[in-house]
């Protein structure tokens, strides 16, 4: 069996994320299994895996391009096992609270068992002159509200839900 982890990320909370729930997957599945991780941009045919969990981070409400498009090749090649996550919320309490506008069409095309949206990182350094414009004109805070103990679970879910499909249980 071979899982792709895959996400899109602009300045690195979201691969950061991905890093973790492929770290999640490896701990929790078989050895046999191959657990590959990579950018979005650089998947070219998703067919060979059995199994996607796709992430992108959230701007403005919207996923990345590159997961977009990866997405789309993932649905152009159904059936296959599919997550999908987001990265975004920032905050205490992380807000926006609610899922990207596509998403939902995303998960029905994708045939996606589920996505889950995950608080983010605000790093003002790593943003360019529009992108502090707007964190400034919205009075965001700086911090790292990502709950890595929520990103391992649901990658030790994901894996759950993968041994049961390899057996045929699920």
């Amino acid at each position: 069996m071979r899982i792709l982890v895959s996400a899109a990320s602009r300045h690195g909370s979201t691969a950061e994320a991905a890093t973790r729930i492929a770290g999640s997957l490896r701990a929790g599945l078989p050895a046999d299994v191959v657990v590959d991780e990579l950018p979005a941009a650089d998947v070219g045919d998703p067919t060979p895996y059995d199994a996607v969990v796709l992430g992108s981070a959230v701007y403005l409400g919207r996923w990345l391009d590159d997961a977009r498009r990866l997405a789309e090749r993932i649905a152009a090649h159904p059936p296959r096992l599919v997550w999908l996550f987001s990265v975004g919320p920032i905050g205490d309490p992380p807000k926006p609270d609610e899922d990207p506008a596509e998403v939902g069409d995303i998960v029905r095309v994708t045939h996606a068992r589920g996505h889950r949206l995950f608080a983010g990182r605000l790093d003002r350094h790593r943003l360019g002159l529009g992108e502090k414009a707007v964190v400034m004109a919205l009075r965001v805070a700086d911090g790292d509200f990502r709950d890595f103990d929520a990103l391992d679970a649901w990658g030790t879910q994901i894996a759950a839900d993968l041994r049961r499909a390899r057996t045929g249980t699920a």
